[in-house]
């Protein structure tokens, strides 16, 4: 088959975009006919022509070399097996792609601001991936003359790049405190040599639900990571996520939990996606039949959804960036009412500490951790409210 070529294009607009979005005629016209089995349907839901869709269908299927839609008088229109490929595919690869694209958004709405206000201040956020975050950096921009240049890298690279100076502030998220009273080594080992009590000032951001995501109607009944094992030969298909993010630690610490070995999970160690999103796609595409990730990202993509554990997802800066107005005014964000009402859109998000600065031995697990002695228990971890 010929090879087609992929052009992209983006364009500078009066109103703010939502998210990663990514306009394409054929694909959303493709969309419409999946979800409305017909082409007058479809016409109607994109505000077009019959006679317009019909036609675009054609210049399409000339375009790629391949039929689009199966159809005939009196029966429903439906996409042929190489649409339903091409559409998934994309929808996989747009989810894949999305900390991407937020990042060269932010970065060409960086340009856009400096040409035009060069009294706005701009603040570097390296972050872990995060469905909240978009909706921070909007409110941030439209209410309090911050524009956040979000950068989204798994929990461990964020925390490295607030070490080297790439970034001011960065975000990473940990289990709630209740739920960690004997700590985590997992977390510890890999955080806790980045994070320097007295150095380090938490910011209060959001808590949200990690779980599993799964086949819509989880039709394999899944209830937890134990059921993900112990099922030879009929063990369900795990898709996991990658190294240094904090969902991989945070599967790796319920594991090690519940005394489960990696190996005795379908796909544990095979090839990783490195968002929520990308996982919600391939699950949704059927790639496989679970893997980790927060509610909002499942609901997104129509999945089902096992929860597992609350996370506290915070933001921390030196504590001399304190006073730093661009600091200053990302707290009042964070603290605005706008920013509670933003997430009540988000399933399985909840405010947390809006705003406010936290010591690192009051809000994180492992500073209270120690290893306990035969016959002991380890310390219970001081309240963190």
């Amino acid at each position: 088959m010929k090879s087609r070529g992929v052009h992209l294009q983006y364009s500078f607009e009066a109103t703010d975009q939502r998210g990663a979005a990514l306009h394409n005629p054929l694909f959303e016209l493709l969309t419409a006919v999946h979800e409305h089995g017909s082409i007058q349907h479809a016409a109607t839901s994109l505000g077009a022509s019959y006679r317009h869709i019909w036609g675009a269908l054609k210049r399409w299927e000339a375009a790629l070399g391949e039929p689009l839609i199966t159809w005939a008088q009196g029966q429903p229109a439906r996409l042929t097996p190489f649409a339903d490929r091409l559409l998934w595919a994309e929808k996989r690869a747009r989810a894949r792609l999305t900390p991407h694209i937020e990042a060269l958004r932010a970065e060409l709405e960086r340009v856009l601001a400096d040409a035009l206000d060069g009294s706005q201040h701009v603040l570097t956020v390296f972050a872990s991936h995060d469905l909240a975050l978009p909706l921070l950096r909007d409110i941030a921009n439209q209410t309090h003359g911050l524009h956040i240049d979000l950068r989204f890298a798994g929990s461990v690279d964020a925390l490295a790049a607030l070490a080297q100076g790439r970034c001011l502030v960065a975000g990473f998220h940990v289990p709630a405190l209740q739920n960690m009273q004997r700590g985590s080594r997992q977390f510890a080992a890999a955080l806790k040599p980045l994070l320097k009590p007295g150095q380090h000032k938490l910011i209060g951001c959001v808590r949200r639900t990690q779980g599993l995501m799964v086949r819509p109607g989880n039709p394999l009944g899944l209830q937890g990571l134990a059921d993900l094992a112990g099922r030879p030969g009929h063990a369900p298909r795990f898709l996991n996520r990658q190294s240094g993010s904090g969902t991989r630690l945070l599967m790796d610490h319920l594991l090690a939990e519940q005394g489960l070995a990696p190996e005795a999970i379908a796909g544990w160690s095979d090839p990783p996606e490195d968002s929520h999103l990308a996982v919600a796609a391939a699950l949704a595409g059927g790639t496989a039949d679970a893997g980790p990730g927060i509610e909002a990202a499942a609901r997104a993509f129509g999945l089902g959804f096992v929860p597992l554990i609350d996370e506290d997802y915070y933001l921390v800066c030196l504590k001399d960036a304190l006073a730093h107005p661009a600091v200053q005014k990302l707290r009042a964000a964070l603290a605005d009412p706008a920013w509670v009402l933003a997430l009540q859109g988000l399933a399985g998000y909840a405010p947390s500490h809006g705003g406010q600065v936290l010591a690192l031995t009051q809000a994180l697990p492992w500073w209270h951790f120690r290893t306990a002695r035969a016959g002991t228990r380890a310390p219970v971890a001081a309240p963190a409210r």
